[in-house]
């Protein structure tokens, strides 16, 4: 189509924004999981021993936080990671990171719910189903962005991709796993977690040799 004898130009869609977005919705999020841990009232009659007791029944809280603390900084790794290799973009992709940071903002309000009820199946189903849908997005997010090479540098080595693809199906399967046992034992569910830290200790003991 032209206007007044010239063409209509349509400006490219730039990665930079997304990227912009991402860091200020992560930033924003990972702050607002300490609300999820409880403030003492102000009493002066709380010192002392009585203090010391509510903090000390406050644990959960703060291993909830941490995990989801965790959680969310893995996740941001894993985009930053995938935007390394991502040279253009387009309407798909933008809506795929956009759901992304949909459950992203989430989480917040999951970890609070599993935070004050940690026993609970539904909670934890809740909070560890939002933790596999965010996975399930990054990972949809690296096949489409990579496939036949759409959004990545066409020289890009086949097997960073595949290594990149297996990064996000580990996240997944753990996920699946802490889904599965938030059914049979709930406040057990998080520490499947852990497995995270196992698997990326092993990559690099792996690298190095």
């Amino acid at each position: 189509m032209e206007i007044s004898g010239k063409p209509s130009f349509k400006p490219e869609m730039t990665l930079n924004r997304i990227q912009a977005l991402t860091d200020g919705i992560f930033a924003i999020a990972m702050t607002l999981l300490v609300l999820s841990i409880d403030m003492p009232e102000k009493d002066l009659s709380l010192s002392g021993t009585p203090l010391h007791k509510f903090l000390l029944n406050q644990l959960d809280q703060f291993y909830i936080y941490a995990m989801s603390f965790f959680l969310l900084a893995v996740f941001w790794i894993i985009g930053h990671r995938q935007s390394r290799y991502f040279k253009r973009t387009d309407n798909k992709h933008l809506w795929i990171n956009i759901l992304i940071l949909m459950f992203v903002c989430l989480v917040p309000y999951s970890s609070s719910l599993v935070s004050d009820f940690g026993d609970d199946w539904m909670a934890n189903l809740f909070f560890n189903t939002n933790m596999f849908i965010i996975a399930l997005l990054y990972w949809i997010n690296w096949i489409y962005g990579t496939k036949h090479k759409r959004l990545i540098d066409e020289n890009l080595d086949c097997s960073v991709i595949s290594i990149s693809g297996i990064k996000s199906k580990v996240f997944l399967m753990v996920s699946m796993l802490a889904i599965i046992l938030s059914l049979i034992v709930p406040p057990y569910a998080g520490f499947s977690y852990l497995l995270l830290i196992l698997f990326y200790n092993l990559k690099r003991i792996y690298n190095k040799k």
